[in-house]
């Protein structure tokens, strides 16, 4: 049995619109259209298959076979769903911001400061300075509103190879890295209760932060609205904590217990701190205030992305801000400089000190604070890996959803005026400047492990006119990964076609479905 004559021809069509890494995948889907019209599991992935808008065969679309459970039915389009409100849009940058960091080693801006003064009024710097970078991607994301952030823009402003290099060294080194580190934060603190008197097990530790991951990503690829409930519940966790401490630290002030903070104990410096050392404090809080701009990664999935996309960073970025500049304050209200410096967990120490029998509350907020962390991570950067998919960047299995739940399986299990963008622009640059004067082989190596994507780029998404042999094997292996996670393009927004803030074309809604 043969499909409609048609229907081929729109598929041909469609393959020549492909490039990049899905050059060769759609040719492939057209030739397994044809092999396999007559096939059951055709007709259960054809109700959740996408035709492309204008190009489509006139007739009705074919009603969807019953399948592996309760599939969406024609009135329902598979695609990403808006779940996240302004209070899920603010912890979403809460809790991102938020991390072990603030709890363990908040040391370094004090360590290249040179004194408690300079190092209060750095963290209040770099929250000033994140606002400025916030201010900038409000306006980015209302203007380019696309999934994806930093790739998106990047992409969208200075072309595929600068967007590619970017999207390669986030997947190969920041993102899995990242979230083994705190992974493994959170194994380490969450077993300490258990052994409180030894560091825990290597083992242990390692089985408890893959269980984690491994949780963690069952849940965001189950459900937008468990992913984001799940970040609301601990970032109020993170919060509840941060305020122990500060409400500890205002205790300690009214009891007279500051002498570190008056003037002439804060800007006593006990090294009198170069250029380069200034750099490196402003370097370390700014590190600090990173994730703020994690919510720009799931713009299309935002309620009303106009409004709420700018009120959610207008409220998050003075919140963490002043959380930050008042608990390193309540820590000086308990330990001397010298003891910050020498402590491997300070809020742990300024529980055993200040909190006795309740000093175990230290140790399970950074837990806490890390497996927030982790969905948080998880929930965002699979959004940049479906964002890179879809623009041809990688296999285009990544930029499918599940026909069900709507979330990016796939790409979860790889896991204003010109005065404010200047100003931010100059700030990042001297510190680069300096970065590359202070540790020239750090930063040596990192450029050229940005660099090894170059290569990549021309080999897979350039060099159009690739053997068929690759296509088959690339197409067999999207065929696969559709089987096993049961996903499918998502479908274009309809009502959103001709709305007042149309973003420009995606690769993703021009390109067929595969019709397994």
């Amino acid at each position: 049995m043969r499909p409609p004559v048609s229907a081929v021809r729109a598929a041909r069509a469609a393959r020549r619109r492909t490039d990049g890494w899905t050059d060769g995948l759609a040719a492939g889907g057209t030739d397994l259209a044809v092999q396999g019209a007559g096939k059951r599991r055709d007709r259960d992935m054809a109700g959740h298959t996408q035709q492309p808008s204008g190009r489509a065969h006139p007739g009705p679309a074919p009603s969807p076979s019953p399948g592996p459970g309760p599939g969406p039915g024609a009135s329902e389009r598979v695609a990403l769903k808006k779940e996240i409100g302004l209070l899920s849009a603010c912890t979403i940058i809460i809790g991102n911001i938020i991390g072990s960091g603030i709890f363990i080693s908040p040391k370094g801006v004090l360590e290249h400061s040179g004194s408690v003064g300079l190092a209060l009024f750095v963290w209040v710097l770099g929250g000033g300075v994140t606002a400025l970078g916030s201010l900038c991607y409000a306006e980015l994301g209302v203007a380019i509103p696309k999934s994806g952030g930093d790739y998106a823009y990047v992409t969208e402003i200075f072309g595929g190879l600068a967007g590619f290099l970017l999207l390669w060294s986030a997947v190969l080194i920041m993102y899995p890295t990242s979230l083994a580190v705190i992974s493994m934060t959170f194994s380490n603190y969450i077993l300490q209760p258990v052994f409180p008197n030894c560091i825990p097990p290597a083992a242990a530790s390692r089985v408890l932060s893959m269980a984690c991951l491994m949780l963690l990503t069952w849940v965001n690829s189950s459900s937008v609205r468990w992913a984001t409930r799940i970040q609301d519940i601990f970032t109020g966790g993170k919060l509840l904590a941060l305020s122990l401490i500060i409400g500890t630290g205002f205790i300690q002030i009214f009891q007279g217990h500051f002498e570190e903070l008056r003037p002439s104990n804060a800007f006593d410096f006990w090294m009198t701190p170069s250029v380069g050392h200034l750099a490196l404090a402003f370097l370390q809080g700014s590190f600090a205030f990173s994730g703020w701009n994690f919510l720009n990664y799931v713009t299309e999935e935002l309620v009303d992305p106009r409004k709420n996309l700018p009120r959610a960073i207008f409220i998050s970025i003075p919140l963490v801000t002043f959380v930050y500049t008042f608990t390193n304050v309540a820590y000086f209200t308990a330990m001397s400089p010298q003891e910050l410096l020498a402590s491997n967990a300070v809020a742990v120490t300024f529980g055993e000190k200040l909190l006795g029998y309740f000093s175990w509350i230290m140790p399970v907020s950074v837990a806490l604070s890390t497996f927030g962390g982790i969905n948080g991570y998880l929930f965002t950067s699979s959004r940049l890996c479906f964002s890179g998919a879809r623009e041809g960047h990688l296999p285009s299995l990544l930029a499918m959803i599940h026909v069900r739940h709507c979330t990016p399986i796939p790409a979860l299990l790889v896991c204003v005026n010109l005065l404010v963008p200047a100003a931010y622009l100059v700030f990042w640059a001297f510190l680069l400047v300096f970065s590359f004067i202070s540790e020239p082989m750090v930063c040596g190596v990192g450029v050229i492990i940005i660099l090894t994507g170059v290569p990549i780029f021309f080999l897979g998404v350039f060099w159009k006119r690739k053997p068929k042999c690759v296509h088959r094997l690339t197409e067999s292996m999207t065929c696969w990964g559709q089987e096993l996670c049961f996903v499918v393009y998502p479908q274009g927004a309809p009502e959103e076609e001709n709305g007042p803030c149309q973003p420009s074309p995606l690769s993703a809604t021009e390109k067929p479905l595969k019709t397994q």
